[in-house]
């Protein structure tokens, strides 16, 4: 074939095509930076569930070893219904305090969930709201957290001695609480963020709400990691 009747081949269509695939390592960053899927799942959202096995593995480790150093104190271990109590016109309430803590957080799992739900119906602006009294919940926690510590430091608890018992006890309190609080606070600022994105339709564009999803697994789990705390450090 002449050189002439392949530029003709050539314009009439039968030009080969662009190998636009890349590989390697820049191909997988253009993976992820175009939001493409591995196994139907979305990049961002297997992306935040390895994220959240890792914090699985310590918080785990960080209650088990918990509940390792408190079998093997010597010393007596103080007794949450009485270190936890408040006392309220002169009738002392034993973890009333953590009861209202873990119930405002539970609701936060209710109102997150809602707000998944609304984002995926489009709903701008219930969606932002809920996400926003989400965040509410979350500061009010870490707030009434505060007060707890202030209140057990003003006892004379600290991480290398306690007043009621075996000197372990602040060090593993402040660890586990401080370690879960710090999730919580950065789960809010992460809330107000993404509510704040959605309100102004940032995600409209698109149409792609998995974001709001993905901030949803992150404060379930969350409120997951805080179900264990309080039944293993509250209630034991």
């Amino acid at each position: 074939m002449s050189s002439e009747q392949t530029i003709a081949g050539q314009g009439q269509g039968h030009a080969p095509a662009a190998h636009t695939a890349v590989d390697g390592w820049r191909g997988l960053a253009d993976d992820w930076s175009g939001d493409r899927a591995a196994f139907r799942v979305p990049w961002g959202k297997a992306m935040m569930w390895i994220f959240l096995l890792s914090d699985t593995f310590i918080f785990g480790s960080f209650l088990t070893g918990y509940m390792t150093v408190r079998i093997s104190a010597t010393a007596a271990w103080p007794n949450p219904s009485s270190v936890f109590s408040l006392t309220i016109n002169g009738t002392q309430l034993p973890l009333i305090l953590i009861a209202i803590m873990t119930f405002i957080l539970i609701s936060s799992s209710g109102s997150m969930a809602m707000a998944v739900n609304y984002a995926y119906r489009h709903d701008r602006k219930r969606c932002a709201a809920l996400m926003a009294l989400t965040a509410l919940f979350g500061a009010t926690f870490v707030g009434m957290q505060a007060i707890e510590w202030t209140k057990l430091i003003h006892e004379g608890v600290r991480p290398w001695t306690n007043p009621f018992g075996a000197a372990q006890f602040g060090s593993c309190f402040f660890m586990i609480t401080g370690f879960h609080g710090l999730h919580v606070s950065a789960g809010v600022v992460y809330l107000l963020t993404v509510a704040r994105k959605v309100r102004r339709g940032d995600y409209e564009k698109s149409g792609n709400y998995d974001i709001v999803e993905i901030a949803g697994l992150y404060w379930h789990f969350v409120d997951l990691v805080w179900v264990f705390i309080f039944a293993l450090f509250y209630l034991w």
